[in-house]
């Protein structure tokens, strides 16, 4: 009966580990918006500063539900800094990888986010298209607003020698 007892609690344990881990804490990297669901086009509850500290309480793929005071939503997850602020984040091991790969599905290790290129095939039959081009200048901004964007991220010019 024991070993029964045993096995059930073994087989139910992992299922369980999710619900123990405690929710992290993480600081906003930029101002950005709280939103009601995981998703670029959803209704937005709340606009955080920067620097705002949240606690992270599930991930979904790109995007990390956080609670910040009374407002709980969606944020993307490359818009936070995980652990406390100041603090230096030591690595994973033992008992917190575990639950962290239980509660994430991932061990934490490495996060990669990009984009595939193109192959050699696509390269060469490639052609030009002026309307996206157009569509592309469009993003452009002026000298004034990037100026303005560099003042505000407390950012300086720097000459940078073309390579030859």
């Amino acid at each position: 009966m024991r070993i029964l007892l045993l096995l059930l609690l073994l087989a139910v344990a992992p299922l369980l580990l999710p619900l123990l881990a405690a929710a992290e804490p993480a600081t906003l990297i930029r101002a950005t918006e709280l939103k009601k669901e995981p998703a670029t086009d959803a209704a937005t509850l709340a606009r955080l500063p920067e620097n705002a500290a949240v606690e992270t309480l599930e991930r979904r793929g790109g995007w990390m539900r956080v609670k910040s005071g009374g407002d709980e939503g969606w944020v993307r997850m490359l818009a936070l800094r995980f652990g406390v602020p100041g603090a230096v984040k030591q690595g994973d091991t033992g008992i917190s990888q575990l639950f962290n790969v239980a509660r994430t599905g991932t061990s934490g290790a490495q996060v990669t986010t990009g984009a595939r290129g193109l192959d050699a095939e696509q390269l060469a039959n490639a052609q030009p298209n002026p309307a996206e081009l157009a569509k592309m200048a469009g993003f452009a901004a002026d000298a004034d607003a990037a100026a303005s964007f560099a003042a505000k991220g407390k950012l300086s010019a720097t000459a940078v020698d073309y390579p030859k």
